[in-house]
């Protein structure tokens, strides 16, 4: 996937460029959403047949990507997703949308964090984990939460390419390859 992450790469960039010149975080955030929102229509398998047939005008795939979208849409917008569509590369958006989020993070000294638990988190207990884990990585984090019953008992947490991982699982597994040794 490193092709794909390469070719979407200036796609985000120039994207990101003209979002951030709204010069208010309001505006970011509504061009984060409005993006994560083209990439999931962008996946929808009947819209990929529809981009995929070659005898189906390129205007037409634009106007169903953008009837498709619920957000409000500016003329950068549909530039961009007319642009898209005319060199073939709607397929990218999911890419173009995770690498638009990694700068908005990283412009905004933030990051998203995948908590792994083995049991259901309540509010407060996310809130106090997602607050330690801020003080530890010295940024504000977006968390996703999973659950996985084969932790066994508590969290693996994921930020950025830094894996924190205090699940019972892997404390065994550490005994076993101690004990093995």
């Amino acid at each position: 996937m490193a092709e794909l992450a390469t070719i979407a790469r200036p796609y985000a960039e120039a994207l990101f460029r003209v979002a951030q010149s709204g010069n208010a975080p309001a505006h970011l955030a509504a061009w984060s959403d409005l993006v994560s929102e083209m990439a999931q229509v962008a996946v929808n398998p009947d819209l990929k047949a529809l981009a995929d047939n070659p005898k189906v005008p390129d205007q037409l795939v634009v106007d169903t990507v953008l009837s498709a979208l619920k957000s409000p849409v500016n003329d950068e917008a549909k530039n961009f997703v007319r642009m898209l569509v005319e060199n073939g590369r709607l397929a990218l958006l999911p890419e173009i949308a995770a690498q638009f989020e990694v700068l908005k993070n990283a412009l905004e000294g933030a990051a998203d964090v995948a908590i792994v638990s083995a049991f259901p988190l309540t509010d407060a207990q996310l809130q106090e984990l997602v607050a330690t884990l801020e003080k530890k990585f010295g940024r504000k984090l977006h968390p996703t939460v999973t659950v996985d019953g084969s932790l066994i008992g508590g969290v693996r947490v994921v930020v950025g390419d830094e894996v924190l991982d205090t699940s019972v699982r892997a404390r065994l597994q550490q005994m076993h390859v101690a004990l093995a040794a």
